[in-house]
C-alpha cells in the first residue's frame, strides 16, 4: 500500500543500548559494582525497556510517548531501574548513593540525550538520522556540545564507543 522511501526503523536496539550503556556507566564509575554485575544488569535493564517502550516505540512521530518512555530519578528511583538493579543484589539505598538523585533520561527514536540535575544542560547520547539510521554511536560530552554549539556539523567531532 504505502510505499514510503526508507521505511522508518522500529528496531530500537541502538536506542535501548545508549541508553542501557549510560545508566551502567555511570554505576561502573563508582567502582561498587564488578563488570559481571553490571553485565547481568544491562542484560536486565535491556529487556525491561524493550518490554515497556514495545507499544510505545513511534519511529514516525518521535517525539509521541517521550513522557512514558522517560526514565526519571528524581529523589525518587526508576522502577525499571531499580528492578534490574535487584537482580544484582543491589538495595535501593545503594542505588541512591550510585546514581545521580537528580537523572532524566529521554529515550526516543533516533535520539537519546539525558540531564543531570534539574537545570542541568541536556547532553545527547546518541543520535541517528533518519536517513542514515545506522551510525556510529555519538558521544558528545557536554563541554564538547557547548564548544561546539546546536549549529555545527557534529558529525566530524563523533568517537565511536568500544565496547
Amino acid at each position: 500500500q504505502s510505499h514510503r522511501r526508507g521505511p522508518p526503523r522500529a528496531d530500537m536496539a541502538p536506542e535501548i543500548a545508549a541508553a542501557v550503556g549510560f545508566v551502567s556507566s555511570l554505576l561502573r564509575t563508582r567502582g561498587c559494582v564488578s563488570e559481571q554485575q553490571l553485565q547481568v544488569f544491562s542484560g536486565a535493564l535491556r529487556e525491561a525497556l524493550a518490554e515497556h517502550y514495545k507499544h510505545h516505540w513511534f519511529p514516525e512521530k518521535p517525539f509521541k510517548g517521550s513522557g512514558y518512555r522517560c526514565i526519571r530519578i528524581n529523589h525518587k528511583m526508576d522502577p525499571i531501574i531499580s528492578k534490574a538493579a535487584s537482580q544484582i543484589g543491589l538495595s535501593l539505598p545503594q542505588l541512591y548513593q550510585l546514581l545521580p538523585s537528580e537523572l532524566t533520561l529521554w529515550v526516543d527514536p533516533y535520539e537519546v540525550s539525558y540531564r543531570i540535575g534539574e537545570d542541568g544542560s541536556i547532553c545527547v547520547l546518541y543520535e541517528a538520522t533518519a536517513m542514515k539510521p545506522l551510525s556510529s554511536y555519538g558521544v558528545l560530552t557536554c563541554k564538547n556540545q557547548m564548544m561546539l554549539g546546536r549549529t555545527s556539523p557534529s558529525k566530524n567531532y563523533i568517537m565511536t564507543v568500544s565496547s
